[in-house]
């Protein structure tokens, strides 16, 4: 079903960053797990998982993240 409503429609899908990405792009831009944590609003414990490889970073979190940074 490709048009279903529930699909997306960008032309590049959402997906979830690799826990390298997470870390890289962090230290990138000079933060901290906590900094980190905090600019996107969510746990300094989740942020460490991501980082850690044990749960998955969901994209929106990740794109909320990239534009805080300006990327």
């Amino acid at each position: 079903m490709p048009n279903h409503p529930n699909r997306s429609r960008a032309e590049i899908p959402a997906r979830n960053p690799t826990s390298e990405e997470v870390r890289a792009a962090r230290e990138a831009a000079g933060l901290t797990q906590t900094a980190a944590a905090e600019l996107i609003h969510c746990a300094l414990r989740g942020w460490q998982e991501w980082e850690a490889g044990n749960r998955k970073m969901h994209p929106a979190f990740w794109e909320l993240f990239r534009i805080k940074l300006g990327r």
